[in-house]
């Protein structure tokens, strides 16, 4: 077997024996309460303050990360480790605190009430969770990426090696396919932010591709996530519309008056409509790619069984093969209707 070949076994691998770990810790706790699929899926796409490697309570193996509190006395900051995965009450000089489901409130302030919600008083938390964490990541990488492209350029001017092979043709492939085709001969001005957009959606897409690995992160499956990409595109389409643009949309030209007055409220609702669809697509299918991945390793849990693995885990290993091409489906899907979105807005007027 080629050295490639068992490269392309470490997933498999990794995935067979965590499943095979997960299975045996189930069947051996004769104690442990029934599995809660649903909780199991929630846990591991939801963010949360800490990177949860594995097990349960104070058992259980975690990465902490900074919980940054504005409280009723300042500022509070204090590391994760210190709730003991939500276990004990953080008491410092500004106030004590509990967490509870990933949430940060007042100790002695929060009930529950008849349908389970838990409702308190909560300090304002800019804590850097796992998403933040991974944004942040992502970020460095994107930049750190494009750095080293542009200066092995400026070095070598010539043929492209090493990582300057990689991203030239997906730099070319969003030029050609992508900027030029919808937004025309301005097409240059947008480059930047379209090529920012791609490559950022499609990574954070890859990092949190298989959300069943130890403390990966959800980052694309978030709603606030996928809201701000699409609030960052109606930003740049609004400011970059020309007379032509926002006289179609409230004044369209060879229209009668009175359809002039019925169209006009339905087209500016389609400006904040298409921003909303952006993010909803992102969103629902990254998460639904992740819920089907978890769903199928949840049965190993809920059956109980070692043979449960055998079929779970090629399913799932399947799936994530899929999502391989959904990751990069998804930047592509998004890049391209905001370009084409900027492409409206900046069009010259037909004068025909």
């Amino acid at each position: 077997m080629t050295k490639n070949n068992h490269k392309r076994l470490i997933p498999l691998i990794f995935l067979f024996v965590f499943s095979l770990f997960s299975s045996e810790k189930l069947l051996a706790s004769d104690e442990s309460e029934d599995f809660n699929a649903t909780e199991m899926i929630m846990h591991h796409i939801s963010d949360s303050h800490e990177f949860h490697i594995f097990g349960e309570g104070e058992g259980s193996v975690s990465v902490p990360l900074p919980i940054i509190l504005y409280t009723k006395n300042g500022l509070d900051v204090f590391m994760s480790s210190r709730f003991h995965h939500g276990e004990e009450t953080v008491t410092t000089d500004k106030g004590s605190y509990v967490l509870i489901h990933d949430k940060i409130y007042y100790e002695g302030t929060y009930h529950e009430d008849a349908e389970g919600h838990i409702e308190g008083e909560q300090p304002l938390d800019f804590s850097i969770t796992k998403n933040v964490f991974t944004l942040i990541l992502s970020s460095i990488l994107i930049c750190l990426i494009f750095i080293t492209t542009a200066r092995g350029y400026k070095k070598r001017p010539g043929a492209p090696k090493g990582l300057q092979s990689l991203m030239e043709p997906l730099i070319i492939f969003v030029r050609d396919e992508i900027a030029i085709p919808n937004i025309g001969k301005n097409y240059y001005k947008f480059m930047p932010f379209l090529l920012t957009v791609f490559f950022f959606i499609w990574l954070n897409n890859l990092i949190g591709l298989v959300p069943i690995f130890p403390g990966s992160a959800n980052l694309s499956g978030n709603v606030s996530f996928t809201a701000t990409m699409a609030i960052i595109t109606l930003l740049v389409t609004t400011f970059s519309g020309n007379k032509a643009y926002w006289k179609h949309i409230f004044w369209m030209p060879g229209v009668p008056v009175p359809v002039k007055i019925l169209l006009a409220p339905i087209e500016l609702i389609s400006v904040f409509a298409k921003p909303f669809a952006l993010a909803v697509r992102l969103f629902a299918n990254i998460t639904a790619g992740h819920i089907v991945v978890l769903s199928l390793i949840a049965l190993i849990f809920i059956l109980g069984s070692y043979a449960a693995s055998a079929v779970a885990v090629p399913l799932a290993l399947f799936i994530n093969i899929l999502e391989l091409l959904v990751a990069f489906l998804q930047a592509f899907v998004f890049t391209l209707l905001s370009a084409l979105f900027i492409g409206q807005a900046v069009a010259e007027p037909d004068h025909h």
